[in-house]
């Protein structure tokens, strides 16, 4: 089982940016694709970003799509994601995730971390 801890969440104003951080610990990831996910109180949690295990195949959200980067280094056992030119509707908890296969959806990831909070005021 591999542990997951994020890490790079904070108080940001509009316009500004933010690099979230994944860390997995327990055993290497470095063959399972990578997700980052976000929560806000009373809502589903929502499909960020994906990269493939080679790091060669991403995708985006709609809603992040031009602004976010998501990246991984597998000998760092780490990835990440580059938020740039954030808005006050980014704010939320972030969640980075192990995949099972390449996917968008919640339920096809398995391992999760615990959560960074982001919060862009106006």
């Amino acid at each position: 089982q591999v542990q997951l801890v994020e890490s790079g969440g904070g108080l940001v104003q509009a316009g500004g940016s933010l690099r979230l951080s994944c860390a997995a610990s327990g055993r290497t990831f470095s063959t399972a694709p990578m997700g980052w996910f976000r929560q806000t109180p009373g809502k589903e949690r929502e499909f960020v970003a994906v990269i493939s295990w080679t790091g060669g195949r991403t995708y985006y959200s709609d809603s992040v799509k031009g602004r976010f980067t998501i990246s991984r280094d597998n000998a760092k056992n780490t990835v990440y994601l580059q938020m740039v030119s954030l808005k006050p509707e980014d704010t939320a908890v972030y969640y980075c995730a192990e995949g099972r296969n390449w996917a968008t959806a919640p339920s096809m990831f398995r391992y999760w971390g615990q959560g960074t909070q982001v919060t862009v005021s106006s």
